[in-house]
């Protein structure tokens, strides 16, 4: 890997929730990385108001500080306080709160992240925040999402879009990545989340350890501890509760059975601690909110579970090899298996040998060496900067004109701008260079830069090609006319095989015909340029969409008016130095700036009617010739 990366780790969870699963893998997961020479923060809601105010003034006043360096340890930014629960089935999600958006935006403005690594990125949380307003590499891992979470998950085409910017999709079950490749289809690689295993201990109390924790859903809680009542009291077992919820929980459990009941609250241990002394560990969910942690724990603890037959279980425990199973909501069965382990010890003894293979492969080091294998994957599809270099010396001795890369004539269908009209407009612009690109046509390009030097324009010959189901492109510096229908492999082959250039215009515009960002990532190592401004894009977050996804592949950034209208040129401008073809075109556009000034949709639109559809045929060729004239006249 090329140097250290700077990487957000997002949670969803309150950081003060440090018993939360999700927030100890975080935590885990950013230390181990850390470890390994990277740049790693935390980024998550909290309860303390003085920690959010920290990371909102670190924001405004020296945001680079909030960087750790390589290898020390991760950071903790605080983005505001949020929900501590996804939505459910019975409960909609309040909406999040306009100012964590707003500090989590500020921060992918302010820092250099490679790489935003978020956690269950369902809406509304801290972590689908993240997701939309990244400018950096997207990984999510998806935990253990319940069919509640994924069927609450409302506007789900929205939620598409959004998982859509995500670069690497990651699920930590087998079991999770089936359920989320049915609600929202997609390749989920998964990595095995890890287990913060300690040292077996023995806590000094006779009998076998029994631990059940209400991670799950009470029903199951509620199973485990009937089943208690139907062990052999004459067995010397005893079990221990992990629950805030106090003693009541037991109280209506008869006293020889209670006598033998401990609750813990987790301020008083931590369930990695829990296990580390237990022989036997209930998972009794009956897959409306399952715990596999639990499971996973108890493996890497030593300990045997005794599970339900919900599917991420049996993916952990295997067919009875690793453990004990039971029908879901089976209360005999459950205490069958409960009594056969309590009474024979050499059974847990062969199961808990049975899990030992898997032991050395729940360690976080292991996790974050494969999210590392993950990064660098992702990181090396990113576009290389232009390097110093006789091309880049010649450009940078030249003077910067304005150049529009973006424009239509009336050998488009959709315009009635005779090309002298387009250039006479240019050059009064104070434009030095456009590119005039037609749907799907080249005969305007080449007419306007036969005449370019009559009107002192440079003229980059261009087309927008309609590709047959997956957009459109531009091929600028092109020398013939490409036709509309081919994919878009094949047009971007095209393009290449005339010396031209791959330019995407307006790509995440979806009142246009665009490729998504699937078929974007299949041509990235073809991409030269992307417009990531477009005056005629209806809908603003668009164009923050299309900055995003070329800063986070470091693509050479574009801009063009789109006119089809004269009054629309000069409304957006690269600012760049003078160039010769297309290899200085590439390295003046990455010393560009791009310029905008306010114009009025509405208008240009109306204009483009009014000159195409609302006029008559024989109207609009007696206003071409007479703007021709004009312009020629003026030239």
């Amino acid at each position: 890997m090329p140097g250290p990366l700077a990487i957000a780790h997002v949670s969803p969870r309150a950081w003060e929730d440090s018993e939360r699963e999700v927030n100890r893998q975080v935590r885990g997961t950013a230390d181990a990385l850390a470890a390994l020479g990277h740049r790693v923060l935390i980024v998550a809601p909290s309860r303390s108001h003085d920690a959010v105010r920290a990371t909102r003034q670190a924001l405004r006043s020296d945001p680079l500080s909030l960087l750790p360096e390589p290898g020390a340890p991760p950071r903790v930014l605080a983005v505001g306080e949020v929900l501590a629960e996804l939505p459910t089935a019975r409960r909609a999600a309040p909406s999040l709160p306009v100012d964590v958006a707003r500090t989590i935006e500020a921060m992918h403005d302010a820092l250099p992240l490679d790489v935003c690594h978020v956690h269950e990125p369902f809406a509304p949380s801290a972590s689908s925040a993240a997701l939309r307003h990244s400018r950096a590499l997207n990984v999510a891992t998806f935990h253990v999402p319940t069919e509640r979470v994924v069927t609450t998950q409302l506007a789900r085409r929205v939620v598409e879009l959004v998982f859509g910017r995500l670069d690497a999709r990651l699920a930590s079950y087998d079991a999770t990545a089936e359920l989320l490749g049915h609600a929202f289809p997609h390749d989920y690689r998964v990595v095995r989340p890890a287990a913060q295993a300690t040292e077996r201990t023995a806590d000094g109390e006779p009998g076998v350890h029994i631990v059940i924790a209400d991670d799950e859903e009470r029903a199951a809680l509620r199973l485990a501890l009937r089943a208690l009542r139907r062990l052999d009291p004459a067995r010397p077992w005893r079990v221990t509760l992990l629950s805030d919820r106090g003693p009541a929980l037991v109280a209506s459990l008869r006293e020889e059975v209670r006598s033998r009941v401990r609750v813990v609250g987790r301020g008083a241990i931590g369930l990695p601690e829990l296990l580390a002394s237990a022989d036997v560990v209930v998972a009794a969910s009956d897959g409306a909110m399952p715990a596999p942690h639990l499971v996973l724990g108890a493996l890497a603890a030593g300990a045997v579970p005794v599970v339900s037959r919900v599917a991420v279980y049996e993916e952990l425990v295997g067919d009875g090899e690793r453990g004990l199973l039971f029908e879901p909501r089976d209360l005999d069965v459950l205490a069958v298996q409960l009594g056969r382990l309590i009474a024979d010890a050499e059974l847990r003894s062969s199961l808990a040998e049975a899990a030992a293979p898997m032991r050395p492969q729940l360690t976080f080091e292991r996790l974050a060496g494969e999210l590392e294998g993950v990064y660098e994957g992702l990181a090396a599809r990113r576009h290389v900067a232009p390097q110093a270099g006789p091309v880049r010396r010649r450009v940078l001795s030249r003077p910067r004109i304005d150049v529009d890369l973006h424009m239509h004539t009336d050998h488009s269908p959709d315009c009635a701008t005779p090309v002298e009209v387009l250039l006479s407009t240019a050059r009064s612009q104070g434009l030095g260079a456009i590119a005039v690109t037609d749907h799907n046509e080249i005969s305007g390009a080449l007419d306007a830069a036969a005449k370019a030097a009559e009107f002192g324009v440079k003229v980059i010959v261009g087309e927008e090609v309609k590709t047959a189901a997956q957009g459109e492109v531009i091929g600028l510096f092109l020398t013939e006319r490409i036709p509309r229908g081919l994919t878009l492999e094949e047009t971007v082959a095209e393009i290449r095989r005339q010396g031209g250039l791959v330019y995407v215009p307006h790509p995440f515009d979806r009142m246009h015909a665009v490729p998504d960002y699937e078929h974007l990532l299949a041509i990235l190592d073809e991409i030269d340029a992307i417009e990531v401004y477009n005056p005629r894009v209806a809908i603003g977050a668009f164009n923050e969409e299309a900055a995003r996804f070329a800063a986070k592949y470091r693509i050479l950034a574009g801009a063009g008016s789109d006119a089809h209208v004269a009054q629309g040129l000069g409304s957006v401008r690269v600012r760049m130095p003078d160039f010769d073809g297309p290899e200085e075109f590439l390295a003046a556009l990455a010393e560009a700036e791009i310029h905008t000034r306010p114009s009025s949709l509405l208008y240009v639109q109306a204009l483009k009617f009014l000159q195409t559809k609302a006029t008559p045929p024989g109207a609009r060729r007696a206003r071409r010739e007479r703007r021709v004239r004009r312009a020629t006249r003026n030239g």
